[in-house]
């Protein structure tokens, strides 16, 4: 009975085993691999095998901290917060004698790479490992708890001299937040036996999913553009270090198997050199030969490309760095029934140990190879430049100082310099005044980075882009710029651009009214703290020119004014010094209300402003990136707190407190009639509704929106599919969409939504082929396209003929409210700074339309 009993005993202790399907290090790792029992394995720390849960962020934090003061290989560095406050953490790993000495390694480098000075026999290569950039693509981090254990532990020859050839630095997540709300997810929908069923909920996640960081945000787009903190830190620690290799580890769908670059390649950027892509071949065949030896399926020159290079493994191949893309098939949760059989986390968190310690291999075998080949990049560089017929940009700030210094400050974050203009220089038929310009050379290390920083190419060898092929960084941020051939007549100050406080410490008296012009990109911000602070302040329809403390100055329409007269708040004026005090919008201290110029002071035409209360529909059905950039822009530049409603609670929601709700891109086909009703009602009683792309083209749809448009299926009519063979349809789908382009409009001045623009063009970004035709009623059009729109990027000239002269931006009145709509996203990726302004606009001076 007893050996019944012992029997039944090890039977039960199997079966939880096989449904737990916990993997000890011994499946991970070679079993010839000896570890120093020294060293706290991940399952000492965590309390359970690699793999038989997703590792939450803290775990992973407290896991690397350990490793750290455990070993004498491990440095660890926090080099950030996330927007949740989630450390952001890099390990620099490497023999304990160098790491002893590891900032004059560094520097050693440095001048090596980037000055030329002659490579030493003991240098090592710097190799950057990068992991889930996308916080559901787990398998990244989870496989970074082994890479480490085997930095850290491993013993023997091989480890050693991996030590004694890199310098490893090592990001076990990329996105904290995000890896935090998926770990949440899938863990939360685990069970004791664990269900390979795809319709599983933990294979579905909610809205937002864990792909994005706290605002929505793919950082994997926000290399170049550096929007968010996680970015901001990694590309300052990037830039201190330039790495020979970086590698980014993602995932991919679940019925997919394994990739890595070499992607397509016809599809690289072409300023990245032919033998980066040859060296990446070469790291590939010990990838291959790994994978090989474990019988993984795998694929390397499909899908992916190199092209748009703000991603984590395009923006290294522009500084000399190998970048390498690696997509694991997903499991999306524990276990996932897929087209190749069952498949199991621990299986991708192996392969992507697998193919981190194959990174090593490479490294070591090819290291002289990858140190020369970013010398020779450094140097290819200086020549480039020097043969260039292009020699720098000139770019204005115009008016609008706030704007200028954050192009300046995301120029500066990648070590690119410009100069400020000692004098006024015409180039092209453009002025560029000597205090609100500069000059950036081409002749500096950052020349292939600032070439496609300002890139207009609109003519591709191949079509099918995986992500935009525009970004010109001028263009987003509607700043007027002109290619420079001679330098001769460009005379600039000797000192690059620095950014500066931003703290602007002015000081006010006690006067007839106080005025801020609305050209500043700050200003809708410190019009809304003034709201919320119980301050009133009124808006100019029309342009006057008043007696100030200063002399006379004239003010441009949409000014605002806060007049004494109309104050409440007995405490206002020291409220008012406080916010101006802290910000850099300059403001105007006016003496008299009878102006020398235009409207008075006490004119109809400077109009009551509402303090907005913000509805923002996000939720299933509607897109987490839009909705988030959004939602960025109010948080981050408005200093509005929206409230993000989910879409099937509309129906449910009173809208009577809300003066605005703004509806991005998404799926409206499941809102109701009697949603639609109480949304007519809403308006007509004097809301303010936005929409942009899908959302303008629902409130069309239901009659709120007094404008046609045409659809993408309108847009696809004008491809002939006639004598196509199957080998044609990438192209024709290709030739159909625009992933991202760069499109000129024409912009009414006059209109209260053109309020702070300059110049009467307006760059736009276009990502779906969605277009608003413009109104034959007067008043309403806001913004068109012009005749010939294209500015940078690919688009088919059958998509550019139909979309030329089409509506960007559409207004109207609706009832006793306000309809407005965009063909685009006006935050596009939270960097398309020029035309965010229409959205500040139509929140804060939206009332004011009147289109009859």
């Amino acid at each position: 009975m007893k050996k019944l009993y012992l029997l039944l005993i090890t039977a039960c202790l199997a079966l939880l085993s096989m449904q737990s399907s916990a993997k000890s290090l011994d499946f991970y790792f070679d079993e010839k691999i000896n570890f120093d029992p020294a060293i706290p394995t991940p399952e000492s720390v965590l309390g359970y095998q690699v793999g038989d849960w997703h590792v939450r962020h803290d775990q992973l934090v407290a896991y690397m901290k350990l490793l750290a003061q455990k070993s004498e290989r491990i440095n660890l560095e926090v080099i950030g917060y996330s927007h949740e406050q989630r450390p952001l953490l890099l390990l620099t790993i490497t023999n304990p004698s160098r790491l002893n000495n590891i900032d004059a390694v560094r520097k050693q480098h440095l001048a090596q790479s980037i000055q030329g000075n002659n490579i030493k026999n003991d240098s090592p290569a710097i190799t950057w490992m990068g992991y889930s950039v996308h916080g559901n693509e787990a398998s990244g981090s989870n496989a970074a708890l082994l890479v480490a254990y085997y930095l850290a532990a491993a013993q023997g020859e091989k480890i050693n001299k991996l030590l004694d050839e890199t310098v490893i630095l090592l990001d076990p997540s990329l996105n904290p937040d995000g890896l935090a709300r998926f770990s949440q997810w899938v863990n939360s929908y685990k069970g004791k036996n664990i269900s390979a069923d795809p319709n599983h909920k933990d294979h579905n996640e909610a809205w937002p999913s864990g792909r994005t960081n706290h605002y929505f945000t793919d950082l994997n787009r926000d290399w170049l553009l550096l929007q968010h903190p996680e970015s901001r830190a990694r590309i300052a620690k990037y830039h201190q270090w330039m790495p020979h290799i970086l590698t980014d580890f993602h995932e991919m769908g679940p019925h997919s198997t394994y990739f890595f670059q070499p992607g397509i390649p016809s599809r690289k950027f072409p300023l990245t050199p032919d033998e980066n892509v040859q060296l990446t071949k070469d790291i590939a065949t010990f990838h291959a030969a790994a994978l090989d030896q474990q019988g993984e399926l795998y694929f390397t020159q499909e899908s992916f490309d190199d092209f748009y290079i703000g991603k984590g493994s395009t923006y290294p191949d522009i500084h000399g760095t190998i970048g390498i893309l690696f997509e694991q098939g997903s499991v999306r949760g524990h276990k996932y029934d897929t087209i190749n059989g069952l498949r199991e986390f621990s299986d991708a968190i192996k392969n992507q140990l697998t193919t981190s310690l194959s990174t090593f291999d490479a490294v070591v075998s090819g290291k002289q190879g990858l140190l020369s080949y970013q010398q020779r990049f450094y140097q290819d560089t200086a020549k480039l430049a020097k043969k260039d017929d292009v020699k720098g940009y000139l770019v204005a700030g115009g008016k609008d100082k706030s704007r200028f210094n954050a192009f300046l400050t995301l120029l500066n974050q990648h070590q690119i310099n410009a100069y400020p203009l000692n004098k006024d220089a015409s180039v092209a038929k453009q002025t560029f005044q000597a205090n609100s310009s500069v000059f950036i050379p081409l002749n500096q290390p950052q020349y292939r980075l600032i070439k496609s920083a300002f890139l207009q190419q609109t003519s591709f060898k191949d079509n099918t882009f995986y992500d935009v092929s525009g970004w010109n960084l001028a263009h987003s941020f509607n700043l007027a710029f002109a290619e420079v051939s001679s330098t001769r007549a460009v005379k600039y100050q000797e000192q690059a651009w620095l950014p500066t406080s931003n703290k602007g410490n002015q000081t006010l008296s006690p006067n007839y009214a106080f005025a801020f012009e609305w050209n500043d990109y700050l200003a809708p911000k410190l019009l809304s703290q003034l709201q919320q602070n119980g301050i009133v302040a009124r808006g100019a329809i029309k342009p006057f020119t008043a007696s100030t403390t200063n002399g006379e100055h004239a003010f441009a329409a949409g000014t605002i004014i806060i007049a004494k007269g109309l104050q409440q708040d007995e405490n206002w004026f020291n409220k008012l010094q406080k916010l101006v005090s802290n910000s850099t919008v300059k403001v105007h201290q006016i003496t008299s209300g009878l102006t020398t110029q235009g409207i008075d002071i006490g004119s109809r035409n400077i109009v009551p402003l509402k303090a907005p209360k913000v509805l923002l529909v996000g939720g299933q059905g509607t897109s987490q990136y839009e909705v988030g950039e959004v939602w960025y822009y109010l948080d981050r530049y408005l200093d509005i707190a929206a409230t993000l409603v989910d879409l099937e609670r509309l129906s449910r929601i009173d809208l009577a407190p809300y003066t605005h709700i703004i509806m991005t891109n998404g799926r409206f086909s499941s809102v109701s009639t009697k949603t639609v009703d109480k949304l007519k009602y809403w308006v007509q009683h004097g809301g303010v509704v936005w929409g942009h792309k899908s959302g303008a083209k629902f409130l069309a749809d239901k009659g709120i929106l007094k404008a046609e448009y045409l659809s993408s299926s309108d847009l696809a009519k004008a491809f002939p599919t006639d004598n196509l063979s199957y080998a044609d349809k990438d192209s024709y789908h290709g030739d159909k969409r625009i992933a991202g382009a760069i499109f000129n409009a024409n912009i009414d001045l006059s209109h209260p939504l053109s309020f702070s623009y300059e110049r009467n063009t307006l760059p736009v970004f276009k990502n779906d082929t969605f277009v608003l035709k413009p109104s034959t009623k007067p008043f309403v059009n806001v913004a068109t396209y012009t005749a010939e729109p294209l500015l940078a990027g690919f688009s088919h000239d059958k998509n550019n003929q139909q979309i030329a002269e089409q509506a960007v931006l559409v207004a109207h009145n609706f009832g006793k409210g306000k309809v407005v709509a965009m063909s685009d996203n006006p935050v596009f990726r939270s960097y398309w700074y020029g035309t965010s302004r229409l959205l500040s606009n139509a929140i804060f001076f939206g009332h004011a339309i009147d289109s009859e």
